[in-house]
């Protein structure tokens, strides 16, 4: 007996609907004249035909804005160009996607956005009644999509393109009308509380950069800017080498094929790289990148307070406790340009001789320990807010491989 082909439903979906999903080529999503467009090439967004932005003019909008930066755009053309370029015009609620470089990115136009064009890294996409808009956008950014588009396009950068035609005569599946919208109507409110979620995490971090150029002395003056009630005395100055102890000597690089797994962290120039068996240093530590730092304005330092196994990539701090809280110490050397005190060109390195010169102030130990508590209950909601993200972030990635075939 022949097997019974498989129903064409999703693993996962809404209460009351049982009918098949239709198979259909992707073009029968859009509607039938400008439904799919690539933005112009060649002369047709000439630079020299750029006109400063005004009222009476018209954006020409990029991946770099259209899709990364809420629309926010630099190049503008005039009323005439805007109406030779009528087959490249952007409405609202039009589906774009990045379709040269970064491929399958994706944005819907706001109703509030700036008429325009797009240029050619672009693809317009406009879909017909049979189709609701909010869920051909999350369609798009599901695992299944996102591989087509990434295998349609094996090359890198401006070289290689998604291919329109064969994009047009995909297989996809697609349920009705009723059952798109409840699909979307979720999709939509769990990426709304994302973006919710992300900028309540961006607030807390402005906050903690705000308390740390506070709490801090910098170098010309001996209070910090907010002080705490019953907190008086001026802040002493030290070369880091006469509150701290460098414990590299004991640092152990290990390449990744020759580590044994473990529970224990394994600690680089910009924090954990790995689990092992075994470690190099305990207690209460503050590292500090020497080499290959992914960042010179937010230079990577970590307390850490455990077992844990470093690399020769990474300064180990342990502060002389009689004067230094390390904990404090971390928050510290967090205000520090460190751009000054870096050598080399391309692979940055911040030399351990360097290292010890570089001047700290710190208030008395009763002060020192009331600053970092406070700094400690902002990480706290930091970390707490990263996870509400992280758990959003896996629902959103669960429900786009479920809801959809």
């Amino acid at each position: 007996m022949d097997k019974k082909p498989e129903k064409l439903v999703p693993e996962v979906r809404f209460k009351g609907f049982t009918d098949d999903w239709e198979q259909r080529k992707f073009k029968t999503l859009l509607i039938s004249k400008e439904g799919i467009r690539r933005g112009p090439f060649g002369s047709a967004l000439k630079k020299d035909s750029f006109v400063p932005g005004s009222k009476n003019s018209f954006a020409v909008y990029e991946q770099r804005n259209a899709i990364y930066n809420e629309f926010d755009v630099r190049y503008f053309i005039n009323s005439t160009k805007y109406a030779k370029l009528k087959n490249f015009h952007l409405h609202e609620n039009d589906i774009i996607m990045s379709g040269a470089g970064t491929i399958g990115r994706l944005a819907k136009i706001p109703h509030n956005f700036k008429k325009g064009v797009f240029n050619q890294a672009l693809i317009r996409f406009r879909v017909n009644d049979e189709v609701n808009t909010d869920y051909f956008l999350s369609f798009m950014i599901t695992p299944t999509m996102q591989k087509k588009l990434t295998e349609a396009n094996p090359g890198s950068a401006m070289v290689n393109l998604v291919p329109m035609n064969e994009l047009k005569n995909w297989r996809v599946h697609i349920p009705k009308l009723n059952e798109q919208a409840e699909i979307s109507k979720l999709i939509k409110q769990i990426t709304l509380l994302l973006s919710l979620q992300q900028r309540k995490l961006e607030q807390l971090k402005q906050l903690k950069k705000a308390m740390l150029q506070q709490l801090f002395v910098n170098k010309n003056n001996k209070q910090p800017i907010l002080k705490f009630k019953n907190f008086r005395n001026n802040w002493r100055e030290y070369k880091l080498s006469e509150i701290v102890n460098l414990e590299d000597n004991k640092r152990k690089p290990v390449k990744a094929t020759e580590r044994i797994r473990g529970k224990i962290p394994y600690y680089g120039a910009n924090g954990i790289q790995d689990y092992v068996k075994g470690y190099t240093h305990i207690g209460k530590h503050v590292l500090i990148a020497e080499d290959g730092a992914n960042s010179v304005d937010d230079y990577p330092i970590y307390f850490i307070y455990s077992p844990s196994w470093i690399n020769n990539h990474t300064h180990v701090l342990t502060a002389k406790e009689e004067i230094l809280s390390s904990e404090f110490l971390a928050y510290a050397l967090k205000k520090i340009n460190y751009a000054k005190y870096l050598v080399g060109s391309g692979r940055y390195k911040l030399n351990a001789e360097i290292l010890k010169l570089i001047p700290l102030k710190i208030p008395t130990m009763n002060e020192q320990k009331y600053i970092e508590s406070n700094l400690s209950k902002i990480d706290k909601l930091i970390t707490l807010q990263q996870n509400k993200l992280t758990q959003l972030t896996t629902l959103k990635k669960y429900l786009l491989q479920k809801l959809f075939i």
